[in-house]
């Protein structure tokens, strides 16, 4: 499982014009990927690193927070996925078939709010408009699962990421 997290002031997800998900103040982008061996483990990893990150201001993370600041936008995104090794088109054999990622995207979000975080979202499969204030800009690359060796050797954010 693949997220690019992004800090922002303010974000937002239309579909067909009409707002879908929202955060209204400060909080977290969350550009969310799956693949084939990715599961529940899996999900439940993402979203306690989701919650735990202290990459808001301050060196504070989501689980910091209270009620009125801080939330999270989580938006699914398979072309986190993509291959562009070979050829001119990006490949996107490594994305997880939507049968098998929105329950799994669904389990995220769902870890994040038992978590007592406040959650906005996209709609699955939807062609979506994300809007967003970056806040920085600060933005990190966030792997859980067998992926995840391969880019993010310390597991942490302070981890250097590959050239």
């Amino acid at each position: 499982m693949r997220a690019v997290v992004s800090r922002v002031t303010e974000a937002a997800v239309l579909v067909d014009g009409e707002v879908v998900g929202e955060l209204a103040g400060p909080g977290l982008l969350v550009l969310l990927g799956v693949t084939h061996d990715d599961g529940p483990e899996q999900a439940e990893t993402m979203a306690r690193k989701l919650h735990e990150m202290r990459i808001l201001r301050d060196e504070r993370s989501i689980a910091d927070n209270t009620a009125d600041t801080a939330g999270l936008l989580v938006v699914s995104q398979f072309t986190l996925y993509g291959s562009t090794r070979k050829g001119r088109r990006p490949s996107f054999t490594a994305a997880a078939r939507p049968e098998h990622a929105a329950p799994l995207v669904e389990h995220v979000v769902a870890q994040l709010r038992a978590r007592g975080a406040t959650v906005a979202t996209g709609r699955f499969g939807a062609m979506m408009t994300v809007r967003s204030v970056a806040d920085g800009p600060f933005t990190v690359l966030v792997e859980v699962g067998s992926s995840s060796r391969a880019t993010n050797s310390g597991g942490n954010c302070h981890s250097q990421l590959p050239s």
